[in-house]
């Protein structure tokens, strides 16, 4: 397989580490997830790759997060009978082809541009007050 599969919008499994879990000095994700490609910037060292988790636990109302509606579910390869969120106010970042955790496995789907651009570009306007957690330290 190739990396080249992994662009902003699509979704695939990775060992995501939550804010909370790095803040108390884990470094490890405790389970493989399906995640949110937000965006791959190139760089001469690896592609830096930022990530969003993809949750079935409903998140509180002070979070920034969005259900995902049932046709983009079955667009990205996910259970469409759960219900489902994207967590924007944190996110991991790593980088594609140096990472110890990123696989260069298939995406099991994509988000539609119409759904996940304008998430994305509100990501961007909020992106002082999200919490990052970097994979490759």
């Amino acid at each position: 397989m190739s990396y080249d599969l992994i662009q902003t919008a699509s979704v695939i499994r990775y060992p995501y580490l939550w804010a909370r879990e790095a803040e108390r000095g884990e470094t490890e994700g405790r389970k493989e997830r399906p995640f949110a490609v937000g965006v791959r910037m190139p760089r001469p060292d690896g592609d830096l790759v930022l990530f969003f988790p993809i949750t079935t636990k409903q998140p509180e109302a002070s979070r920034f997060a969005v259900e995902v509606p049932v046709i983009e579910k079955r667009r990205a390869g996910l259970d469409a009978d759960r219900r489902l969120w994207i967590i924007f106010d944190e996110f991991n970042t790593d980088t594609v082809g140096n990472s110890f955790y990123l696989e260069p496995e298939p995406p099991t789907g994509r988000f539609s541009k119409a759904f996940f651009l304008p998430l994305l570009r509100d990501f961007i306007s909020r992106r002082r007050s999200a919490t990052e957690v970097s994979r490759f330290r």
